[in-house]
């Protein structure tokens, strides 16, 4: 690449090679009103002659340049996957957007794999994070504002055959509550858990199907779960009875009715004590999820129970994932809980 200055008519359709100031003495301020790398149009030479302009340096392209442009977009056609919108480039920098809410899928590898080349930068949110419709996922550029055709290749070649990026979206899921205790099944003492199970399951388009009340016996707890599988309850979380104490007797219930368990017990803090097991469903003999919930979700805005939660109503098995909550897995207890917004809710 190299900058000459010509005039300003042969300039349109050339690359700027540097910003262009303009000021606004009325204002008394100055701004970039061009930009580098900015290709001039006709309709600019007006504004440019009205800033003193007769000549401009414009960027001429060497053979094997690629424009910075030009660069994100090759990039972008092969990261953009399912349920994603790629955004033409501004100023050189592509986004990947959020088509649904959902799971935001990715291989870390292949985001490391862009950025050993320094001149790319590819940055994205937390993998396995919950979206939004509409947001912003991830972005890419490369620093330059030319590079060499075979590093974009080169880029493109480390994304080409991996999982590109990808959203799951969230899945319209009957929810069932079993509810375990004698002092509620008793109706001694108020529900705590309801108020919480109900404003997590309302961010994932979960329907809640019904509510049973169980004492604390295996028999009765595995007749309530087993009476929302046989009413097609695609989920179906249980609280109380999940410590290790002698008198609970979920977990046991639990295992009595699934046919896999995932796991039980989990690196995040709080919800150590969190429970994930599959059943099968008499309709339709799909996956069933039955979770036990710990005790803190009643009483913990944020626990274990959020960072399943995705996964769960995405349609996937969180698997090994699992144990790597640790790493981010420690809630803050923020005075202003900003979840999704935070580490907490990165899944690996």
């Amino acid at each position: 690449m190299k900058i000459t200055s010509i005039p300003l008519e042969e300039a349109v359709g050339r690359p700027l090679a540097h910003d262009l100031t303009q000021i606004d003495a009325k204002n008394h301020k100055k701004s970039a009103r061009f930009k580098k790398g900015q290709v001039i149009t006709m309709e600019d030479i007006p504004t440019l002659r009205d800033m003193g302009r007769e000549n401009l340096s414009v960027m001429e392209m060497s053979p094997g340049d690629v424009h910075e442009d030009d660069a994100a977009l090759a990039l972008g056609e092969v990261l953009c996957g399912e349920n994603l919108r790629l955004t033409q480039p501004e100023e050189g920098r592509c986004n990947l957007v959020a088509e649904k809410s959902g799971l935001l899928c990715y291989l870390a590898e292949t985001v490391n794999r862009v950025n050993q080349d320094p001149d790319w930068v590819l940055s994205a949110l937390a993998l396995h994070r919950p979206v939004l419709a509409g947001q912003v996922v991830a972005g890419f550029r490369i620093r330059p504002l030319v590079l060499e055709d075979y590093r974009v290749e080169r880029a493109v070649a480390a994304v080409r055959g991996s999982k590109p990026f990808k959203i799951l979206p969230f899945l319209d899921l009957r929810v069932g509550l079993v509810t375990t205790g004698k002092e509620l099944f008793d109706n001694r003492v108020e529900d705590a858990f309801r108020p919480k199970l109900d404003e997590k399951l309302g961010r994932l388009s979960g329907t809640v199907m019904g509510q049973r009340y169980s004492r604390d016996t295996v028999e009765e707890i595995s007749a309530a779960i087993t009476n929302f599988l046989n009413e097609g309850a695609k989920v179906i979380i249980c609280t109380g009875g999940m410590s290790v104490d002698a008198d609970d007797k979920t977990p046991g219930a639990i295992r009595s009715v699934c046919r896999k368990i995932s796991f039980q017990g989990t690196p995040a803090l709080p919800g150590a004590m969190l429970m994930l097991g599959w059943a099968k469903s008499p309709a339709d003999g799909e996956d069933v999820a039955v979770i036990g919930a710990p005790a803190c979700v009643a009483f913990d805005d944020r626990t274990a129970l959020d960072k399943l939660l995705p996964f769960v109503f995405a349609g996937i098995e969180p698997g090994d994932f699992v144990r790597r909550w640790g790493v981010g897995g420690l809630c803050e207890h923020c005075p202003v809980c900003r979840y999704p917004s935070c580490s907490f809710a990165a899944g690996s």
